[in-house]
């Protein structure tokens, strides 16, 4: 019961490479995951809070999809689509099996897709990806809260364990603050690791290393996975799939 739990956390990384098709479960999850999302309200506006802080997990929280996923399969060459059979497909196996973890299993797969590739070259094709692909698949209602917050003069983060490469330029373009992975570079090269770590399970750290949360009277925070949870935790209103948690 606890490997199944634990697997929870992102949606699985064997789609990363187009491993995966999803179960009539998955599906089934999805859609109710769209249907409870649709129903999000708008909150009052007539009490405004001068300091206030929002965070917005991203994948399947602001979009519909798996963001990282559809990246890596669009910059992952032929050749590398090839390797990740043999040099993945073992880890996948030990993932389903409940002896390999989600984030050890998406940092394999980041550096085969990244190791040496050309910072600029993939610079360019996050900013692509951020204006082309992110807008069809934004959720309209999340994306209406966030403007919301932004009128009200909230500060609003959003915290992914998915890539700078497109989430900073997508956070610029909308005035976002932005806590994700960023990945390692030396000599106009990429490492194929993360700068600091993977941010997917440690959220909340970030989250406090960054900001003093007592100074806000309010902090509202949004999420859909097992791995939003301690984010959730720090938050006075928490939002989990679309259904306000008291």
């Amino acid at each position: 019961m606890g490997n199944r739990e634990s697997q929870r956390t992102r949606p699985c990384p064997s789609r990363l490479l187009g491993f995966h098709r999803a179960t009539q479960r998955e599906r089934h999850s999805d859609s109710r995951r769209r249907s409870s999302h649709s129903q999000l309200p708008i909150p009052d506006s007539r009490f405004p809070a001068p300091m206030q802080l929002a965070l917005f997990d991203f994948d399947h929280t602001v979009t519909t999809c798996d963001t990282y996923a559809r990246f890596l399969r669009q910059v992952a060459s032929p050749e590398q689509r090839a390797a990740a059979r043999w040099q993945v497909g073992p880890w996948v196996a030990g993932y389903r099996l409940g002896l390999v973890s989600a984030p050890r299993l998406r940092a394999r797969v980041t550096r085969l897709v990244f190791t040496g590739r050309a910072l600029d070259e993939m610079q360019t094709h996050g900013a692509s990806y951020a204006r082309t692909d992110l807008p069809g698949v934004l959720r309209p209602e999340v994306m209406r809260r966030i403007d919301w917050h932004q009128a009200q003069g909230h500060e609003v983060v959003l915290v992914s364990g998915s890539l700078d490469l497109y989430l900073q330029p997508w956070c610029t373009q909308h005035g976002l603050s932005l806590i994700c992975n960023r990945l390692e570079h030396a000599a106009g090269r990429l490492t194929g690791r993360y700068a600091d770590g993977d941010c997917g399970p440690h959220k909340a750290a970030q989250i406090r290393l960054r900001y003093t949360l007592a100074q806000y009277d309010c902090v509202h925070a949004y999420g859909d996975s097992r791995e939003d949870r301690p984010m959730l935790a720090l938050a006075q209103q928490r939002w989990y799939r679309g259904q306000q948690l008291h």
